[in-house]
């Protein structure tokens, strides 16, 4: 069954004028990056996100907020591509590939080769002056902090640095969601892998190509809200069928 799933996704692919990718999680956890749902293992299981992770929370309390990302932090620095990131990668040789949306802060679809990513939930690439607004590349804030846990400052003004993601009460990237969400309708098929589709906006992006006719495959552990619109639906392990799904495209080239 599934193997008939594979070549019915690769033909949906190839049939397609224009094909776009979004992601979540899921794609990333064979990386070794936890989600944020998944019991044990979900970066919300013990934390509140309210707390740790809005903007609010982080006026109020920088230190919470560290405290909370620095096992993500620490695992997405050393973290490389998996074989779905790869994969996903690979599509863009094909010529009708348009874009990744993500909804992961990773970087790994860059480091994978991916050009065009529109990144909606932020990354950890720069980091940001919540005073000043001055900019910092964030790699070497974040591996200072993981060897000293003290929160970081801005060497202008002395106020808090934030990394560039997007916390709760904060505006997704206007640029990138509507780059985002411009790819989305122009699309006739929509890959979508290891998301839950159940955060609001990024949420929303794949129905902008069911309204625009174009058609939704999703590649995703466990169920999601927008299966019974998809034209075809895998539950596996992205890191296992993207790869294959590739292969079988490439045989149809």
């Amino acid at each position: 069954m599934v193997s008939q799933d594979i070549r019915a996704a690769a033909a949906l692919l190839k049939q397609a004028r224009s094909v776009i990718v979004f992601t979540g999680a899921g794609i990333s956890t064979p990386s070794g990056i936890p989600d944020f749902r998944s019991p044990h293992s979900g970066l919300w299981t013990n934390a509140d996100p309210m707390e740790v992770a809005s903007i609010y929370g982080f006026r109020q309390n920088p230190a919470a907020f560290y405290n909370w990302i620095y096992p993500l932090a620490k695992v997405t620095l050393a973290a490389k591509p998996n074989a779905a990131h790869y994969a996903v990668a690979e599509l863009e040789k094909f010529g009708n590939f348009g874009a990744v949306i993500t909804q992961n802060i990773d970087m790994l679809h860059s480091r994978a080769g991916s050009t065009t990513v529109y990144e909606l939930h932020g990354h950890l690439r720069e980091a940001t002056c919540i005073h000043c607004f001055a900019v910092y590349p964030a790699e070497p804030i974040i591996t200072r902090y993981l060897e000293d846990r003290r929160v970081p400052y801005c060497p202008g003004c002395g106020s808090v640095l934030k990394p560039n993601v997007i916390l709760f009460g904060e505006q997704l990237p206007i640029q990138q969601l509507l780059g985002a969400q411009d790819a989305a309708r122009k699309a006739d098929v929509m890959l979508i892998v290891g998301s839950s589709l159940e955060v609001a906006p990024a949420s929303d992006i794949p129905l902008l190509t069911r309204r625009h006719g174009g058609k939704l495959i999703i590649v995703n552990l466990e169920p999601t809200p927008l299966d019974s619109l998809a034209e075809l639906v895998i539950h596996a392990d992205a890191a296992e069928i993207l790869p294959q799904i590739v292969s079988s495209l490439e045989t149809r080239v």
